[in-house]
Formats: structure tokens, C-alpha cells, sequence
């Protein structure tokens, strides 16, 4: 149902965007419009992952700079049948982590210093899990070809406020249409794309809740996560808010709760939908993976540390 959902949401999308282009420059428009979609994501699919990766000043490691962490990486991804991602760790204070690369074989997930410093072991086996069944599910694909749509539209519709202003309402949309398609379309875009997002992000957490084999890992990682963002602001993210629908948890300030205007669901409904799947497949209590009760390991500061600390 959600992958259904899911091309239902892109159809609607890409609709969107011809729409925007028909009502600038009529069926000829729409052609063009097509064709601007078409390079940028032809752009996006073979640079999209060094772009965001660059953006965030993430830096590769192997298993010799960060041996645990890439072993960990390792050992899920065989689990998950994957081939082994390139490893990145960024030096952030937010714990946070998003995987990205157009297919599983060109794939890379991403954590933040804090993830590893302020989670467990098994709490951050919950969270690489949820990055590599974005990229079993090809997730890192469909969020660059959304986020690439959805600013292609707002860049047509900007265009359209000087392309159709000054025509009739005849041939265009007038002074009084372009004003509200450069406001609407933008908008709905939007509004999709978020949907989109938080639509993935359940079915991330169930699948990786099974590849880690502990739902309640991940839910109590979702916790920690969610309450550190609130506290601990990731400056890149709010100087590119377009990609926060890339990270396990919103890395903003001031999202609110699940509603159409978030990029991701709740916390506490993700964690409830963990709890069924713990209940329903085993993986133990939220109190036996609560971050008093778990054993610390090198991740969060505990007697042997990594690389990173």
C-alpha cells in the first residue's frame, strides 16, 4: 500500500509540474517543462550523492580509520543483502544520520559525530539499519527525483510571474494568476514531497527494524535522537532545509507534529508502530532497550571509544 501511495504522490508531482509549465507557455509549455525535469534529474542521479555529502563536510571512512563503526556498517548490509555502502561520518553535534546514492551498488550512509557519541551500539545498529533499507527500497532515488521536481517547480513558477504577468488572460495566466501559481504551486509541491518522505520513512523503520532483528534498538534511538534535535541545532540543515527529509529524524528547529507540513511522522508514532512490530516479531520491551538499561559501548562513551572521540 505505501509503494502504491507512493506513485500515486510522483504522479501527482509530475503533474504538478506540467501543470505549471502548461499554464506558462500552453501545451508547448508543458513539453518544455518535461524537458527541464528531465536533464535536472539526468543531473541529479550521477551528483546528487556528492553534492549533499560535500554539503555537509562528510569525510569517508574505512575500517581502519573507524573499524567499528565500518564493521557494523558491514555486518547489516550482509544481513540486509546489500552490497557493503561507502561509509561517511560528519562532524556534527546533532546525532543524526541519511543515506543517499541513485542504487544499492553507488550507495553511501552518513552519520554524524553525535550519533556515535550519545548512542549505543545496538541503538546505532537500529539507525544504520534504517538508512540501508532506504537504500534496499531505492528510497535515495525517489527523495533526489522528488526534491529535484519539486525545485524545479518553484524555479517555473518564479518564471512564470515574469512570463505571465504582462499577457492577457487569454493566453496566460494574468498578473493576478501568476502571483498565486508562484505562491500555490510551490506549496503543493511541497506538500507532496513531504508526504513522499514520511510515507518511506515507515516503511524504513520496518524493514529496518528486521535487519537489525530489535524493533525497540531503533525505537529507543528514534527517542534519543528526536529529544537531542529539539536541543542540539545542525546549522548546514537550516541553511538547506531541501534535504532534511534525507535524515532518520527532521534535523530543524520547530517541526511540529504529524501533519501534512512536516517532512517526517512523528516520533512517538514511529515508535508505537515499533512497538507493534517488536510485539508482533519478538525484540524485547522499549524498557530493555532504553538508554539506562543498554550496555554503552564505543559509541557512546563508554570504556573503549573509536576514532571519532
Amino acid at each position: 500500500m505505501s509503494y502504491l501511495k507512493t506513485a500515486i504522490l510522483l504522479a501527482g508531482l509530475t503533474g504538478l509540474f506540467m501543470g505549471v509549465g502548461y499554464l506558462i507557455g500552453g501545451a508547448s509549455g508543458a513539453v518544455i517543462a518535461l524537458v527541464i525535469a528531465a536533464a535536472t534529474n539526468l543531473f541529479a542521479y550521477w551528483n546528487s550523492d556528492r553534492m549533499v555529502l560535500s554539503m555537509y563536510g562528510a569525510h569517508e571512512v574505512d575500517r581502519n580509520s573507524a573499524p567499528d563503526l565500518f564493521n557494523l556498517v558491514a555486518e547489516l548490509a550482509g544481513r540486509a543483502g546489500l552490497p557493503m555502502p561507502r561509509v561517511f561520518v560528519m562532524d556534527e553535534a546533532q546525532p543524526n544520520a541519511f543515506a543517499t546514492g541513485r542504487n544499492p551498488q553507488n550507495a553511501a550512509v552518513a552519520v554524524t559525530t553525535g550519533l556515535m557519541q550519545q548512542l549505543s551500539r545496538e541503538e546505532l545498529a537500529g539507525v544504520i539499519a534504517h538508512e540501508l533499507a532506504h537504500v534496499k527500497n531505492h528510497d535515495t532515488l525517489l527523495m533526489t527525483i522528488t526534491a529535484t521536481i519539486a525545485g524545479a517547480i518553484s524555479m517555473l513558477a518564479q518564471f512564470g510571474m515574469f512570463f505571465g504577468g504582462h499577457r492577457d488572460n487569454n493566453n496566460g495566466p494574468g498578473i493576478i494568476g501568476s502571483i498565486a501559481m508562484m505562491i500555490l504551486a510551490p506549496l503543493g509541491a511541497m506538500l507532496v514531497q513531504m508526504a513522499i518522505s514520511r510515507t518511506r520513512e515507515y516503511a524504513a523503520d520496518d524493514l529496518g527494524a528486521r535487519i537489525c532483528g530489535q524493533p525497540m534498538w531503533l525505537a529507543s534511538a528514534l527517542s534519543k535522537i528526536a529529544n537531542a534535535a529539539h536541543q542540539v541545532p545542525n546549522r548546514e540543515a537550516e541553511r538547506t532545509p531541501a534535504t532534511a527529509h534525507m535524515f532518520i529524524i527532521n534535523p530543524l528547529s520547530g517541526h511540529g507534529m504529524d501533519n501534512l507540513f512536516t517532512t517526517h511522522p512523528s516520533t512517538e508514532n514511529r515508535v508505537a508502530a515499533l512497538r507493534q512490530l517488536a510485539s508482533q516479531v519478538g525484540g524485547g520491551s522499549f524498557a530493555a532497550a532504553a538508554p539506562e538499561a543498554t550496555p554503552r559501548g564505543p559509541w557512546n562513551g563508554g570504556a573503549r571509544r573509536g576514532p571519532w572521540g
